[in-house]
């Protein structure tokens, strides 16, 4: 499948601050916060009644609604109004570290090097591409510089180009609800067509024909991708539905293999998948089932030659194995073991190359690259030589190659690209992420650790920090994490973080139960009726760093975002005594009632996930820990609260509730505050300057919290 890179950089100067020259709290003109109004909703099931007084926010044309979250903002800003300076200070600092005139490492296919570039001052990028040679006139696809003018949010999304290299179809999102419309253009004349599909994910998948396209269209209602249709350039009038997914379970999607071979359909869901495929040369052919869905099996398939590979849970495989199968017969009875299941190690996924195969394995937390000679099958892992990192394939469209494009990066080391032979395990730096300002790897040092939990399993944490560090229990810490859907949460860079290291923080990802570092099993500990684990493997984390003096007990951070925001709330709830400041970013905290309302994106698809509440027994777990649910009249930590008014993901009325019924039930004077970008969803803003906006208020939120005004 073609696809263009879109890269994102945020970079900024360097200040010092120590830790212990920090000055008390600046203390705000107070200005009167927004108390919402209650209308009770009453809410019964299983015997058990809930009262919800917020309810009637879930109206988002409702004028009160928008009334209220403009007042929550104005609330907001008019506390934090003493910080706008040092908010401008951090945003310079970002902002300054960015190389502005950048572009992406090109990357050949189909006989056209693709990259995108980003100009001086400007927020979106330039998608280009040169023929033949690098050397060539550069040809600009896409420039969502001018495409972006008029609106508070713009994205492009799914860029593809037909086999003959003539025409891109693309996506453009201008609401963030994450419902694209889908255009064609040209790429010899520049002709837009007059061709729009709508609502799409924004993805296409050509055909081989070079006008045929396939798409996946979500439901209006739920935002379910729940049907894949074709459609053929210049062709007016409904496109034909090839598949429709009646399971509300199930989000299908369509795709095309990297031999170009095939155009495959998929339908998944937590724990089941299911696949079947068209050569690509015959699009109105009919599609074959590649192996029925099963409940509990899961699998993904990729082709090359005369045989599908699978990468499959099939036959209690929880770490996953690899398989291969005859084209001709693809049902489960004829796949044959590549690489077997084992339980210390988990098969993430799969590079096919005409003499290599490259498998993406997961151990101990981190990432390995293994690779194989489908000739002598001889084979050998990649030396990272870091305690904390991340390695993944990159761009690698080529089958004929023997070198593997790959991307590395720690916590120290930004993002960085290498060309491997796999032959002669050369490998060249071809790009690494440039950081200005003066930021040197050798400055910061990455570590990692393992917490003991309550029931005596070993978490691991991944830190960083400014060398100079003293582990004298005495720094400011931000510690993040996820901890669902079998997300694994890397040690990645992030320049952002530097304002945070160089005024002295640690900053430390708690690998807790819930996402999948640690394997298969790690995931199942930290989902549906073990969801609890996810939170006292984050407060046994925070516990740890602070006994083994890596932070001030008194100066502990949390930030989580979405189902991470849902931890948020948890842990709140929890500890409240526990951290200095709450960030909860687009939360997802009012579980039961989410749950139950199958009207919600993504609802449906999440039954495995965290349990279908018509169940008594879900029912009751999940209100157990539900942060909306379980707010008390007592102290909480101070909070900044994050939603988007589109958010298609967390709806907006979930963190906004949480926040009317805190502040009417909370115990103390502490800060809370709601900041709702009226202009966007789930993602925050999408300019690469205007989202370091966002990161600067959340830092100056952490700073006035210890009274750092610089």
């Amino acid at each position: 499948m073609k696809q263009t890179l879109l890269l994102f950089f945020t970079f900024f100067k360097v200040f010092n601050l120590s830790s212990q020259t920090m000055p008390v709290a600046t203390i705000p003109v107070q200005a009167k916060p927004p108390i919402a109004k209650k209308i009770p909703k009453k809410m019964e099931m299983h015997g058990d009644v809930r009262i919800d007084n917020y309810y009637w926010m879930n109206e988002r044309e409702n004028p009160e609604v928008i009334a209220y979250l403009n007042a929550e903002n104005s609330y907001r800003e008019a506390m934090m109004k003493h910080t706008e300076g040092l908010q401008k200070k951090l945003f310079d600092e970002m902002v300054g570290r960015i190389k502005q005139n950048d572009q992406s490492l090109p990357y050949k296919d189909n006989g056209y090097y693709y990259y995108t570039r980003f100009e001086e001052a400007k927020q979106y990028p330039i998608y280009c591409r040169k023929k033949g040679t690098l050397d060539a006139p550069e040809e600009i696809m896409l420039n969502g510089n001018e495409m972006a003018k008029g609106y508070k949010y713009f994205r492009i999304g799914g860029a593809a180009v037909s086999s003959d290299n003539k025409i891109l179809a693309y996506g453009v999102d201008t609401v963030s609800r994450r419902q694209f419309t889908v255009y064609f253009k040209n790429l010899e004349t520049g002709e837009l067509y007059s061709d729009k599909i709508y609502p799409t994910t924004g993805g296409c998948s050509w055909a081989n024909d070079n006008k045929t396209v396939f798409y996946n269209q979500t439901n209006p209602v739920t935002l379910r991708s729940e049907r894949v249709r074709k459609h053929r350039l210049g062709e007016t009038g409904e496109d034909a539905e090839v598949y429709f997914e009646k399971e509300e379970t199930f989000n299908c999607f369509a795709y095309k293999t990297k031999s170009e071979k095939y155009i495959v359909i998929g339908s998944s869901s937590t724990l089941s998948n299911e696949y079947r495929f068209v050569d690509a040369a015959t699009p109105d052919a009919e599609f074959k089932v590649f192996q029925p869905r099963e409940p509990k099996l899961e699998y993904s398939i990729d082709h090359y030659g005369d045989q599908f590979y699978i990468v499959t849970n099939f036959n209690e495989a929880k770490n996953f194995q690899l398989m291969t199968t005859p084209i001709t017969a693809t049902t489960k009875e004829n796949w044959k073991t590549l690489i077997p299941n084992r339980s210390d190690v988990f098969i993430s996924n799969i590079e096919i190359f005409k003499n290599h195969l490259v498998v993406s394995e997961r151990k101990n937390g981190l990432m390995n690259l293994r690779i194989i000679n489908n000739e002598n099958k001889q084979e050998h892992y990649l030396n990272f030589g870091e305690a904390a990192y991340v390695a993944y394939p990159s761009v690698n469209p080529d089958f004929e190659t023997n070198t593997l494009r790959f991307s590395y990066q720690s916590m120290t080391t930004p993002n960085s690209t290498f060309d491997y032979n796999m032959d002669t395990k050369e490998k060249k730096l071809m790009k690494q992420q440039e950081v200005l300002g003066g930021f040197k790897s050798e400055d910061y040092t990455t570590e990692r650790l393992y917490a003991t939990a309550k029931d005596g399993t070993k978490v691991p944490i991944s830190l960083v920090y400014k060398k100079g560090f003293k582990r004298n229990g005495q720094s400011p810490m931000l510690l993040y994490a996820y901890g669902s859907y079998g997300s694994s949460t890397d040690p990645t860079f992030n320049s952002t973080r530097l304002s945070l290291l160089d005024r002295g923080f640690v900053y430390a990802i708690a690998h807790i139960r819930g996402g999948q570092e640690m394997g298969r099993q790690w995931y199942e500990d930290g989902k549906m009726f073990k969801k609890k684990n996810t939170f006292t493997d984050y407060i046994d984390c925070a516990e740890f760093l602070i006994k083994n003096k890596y932070a001030d007990k008194k100066k502990v951070f949390a930030n989580g975002g979405s189902a991470g925001g849902l931890l948020m709330g948890a842990i709140s709830n929890m500890r409240p005594d526990l951290w200095r400041g709450v960030v909860a970013d687009v939360a997802f905290v009012d579980v039961v009632t989410t749950m139950l309302d199958e009207t919600i994106p993504l609802t449906t698809g999440e039954f495995d996930e965290w349990g279908n509440p018509k169940n008594k027994d879900a029912y009751f777990y999940m209100k157990s820990y539900s942060p909306y649910d379980q707010v008390e009249q007592k102290k909480y930590p101070p909070m900044l609260i994050t939603t988007g008014l589109h958010d298609s993901q967390v709806q907006y009325f979930e963190p906004t509730k949480w926040i009317a019924k805190l502040r009417d039930m909370k115990s103390d004077q502490k800060p809370l505050y709601l900041f709702c970008n009226m202009s966007t969803g789930h993602g925050g803003a999408s300019g690469r300057f205007d989202a370091l906006k966002d990161v600067a208020m959340k830092y100056a939120f952490i700073f006035d919290q210890l009274g750092i005004k610089q």
